[in-house]
């Protein structure tokens, strides 16, 4: 029996359902043929009628003058505020993921981006308070919270550095997924080894002779069909 719940050890789930309901029917058959620790949790539950039979106490107190309507399992009011801020650091993710390309660090010239209020925090009602606190970092593919500064770091380095990257179009979501996860998991930024590197920027010097010298050499529709034929 966990004694900070007051649950027993066994995890309660839909996967033994049907051992517990079985434990349950031993305790109403003969309360001692089952485990201490589940005896005193069924023991919760399960009141005397008056005519020696039993049945399952309910898990709520009736309401009454002593008990209004509103407090026995209401939800509290800071774990709806959190909810409300998790919803929103989730709406600002996908913003960053749909939209983030536009502010990245694209332009040769450094020219000035537009400013998207969609990827301010403060757009969402975040202040600096807010930066400290951690909220469910599931859909980053992180282990454990983030604080909202981490989130936006994660963001920023991900979407808005010097890759732009449009993929929430894409209609397969195991693609998006695919995608999402490679890229956010390391910030879009890969540690590569030397061989690594000259192979890639060997590979993209080839294709770019290759186009040069269809582009030269063929007219425009002959040349895409080459380009087309090496896709």
């Amino acid at each position: 029996m966990n004694r900070l719940t007051g649950q027993p050890e066994t995890p309660l789930n839909s996967f033994n359902l049907a051992f517990i309901e079985e434990l349950y029917v031993n305790y109403l058959r003969d309360p001692s043929s089952v485990p201490p620790d589940w005896r005193r949790y069924f023991e919760q539950f399960v009141q005397d009628d008056g005519n020696g039979e039993t049945r399952l106490r309910p898990s709520f107190r009736p309401t009454s003058f002593f008990n209004p309507a509103g407090r026995a399992g209401a939800i509290r009011a800071d774990d709806a505020q959190f909810a409300k801020l998790q919803n929103r650091v989730d709406l600002l993710t996908r913003n960053f993921r749909v939209r983030g390309h536009l502010i990245a660090h694209l332009d040769p010239l450094d020219r000035s981006r537009p400013h998207l209020p969609e990827l301010d925090p403060k757009f969402y009602g975040f202040t600096e308070a807010d930066m400290e606190r951690r909220f469910s970092s599931e859909t980053l593919h992180r282990d454990g919270a983030l604080t909202l500064r981490e989130t936006l770091s994660c963001l920023r380095n991900t979407y808005c550095r010097s890759i732009g990257v449009q993929f929430m179009h894409i209609d397969d979501l195991s693609i998006r997924r695919w995608l999402q996860q490679r890229m956010e998991g390391t910030e879009n930024r890969l540690k590569l080894s030397r061989d690594q590197q000259i192979r890639i920027l060997t590979r993209l010097t080839d294709a770019v002779i290759f186009e040069e010298f269809i582009r030269k050499n063929s007219s425009a529709p002959k040349a895409f069909r080459w380009k087309a034929v090496r896709a």
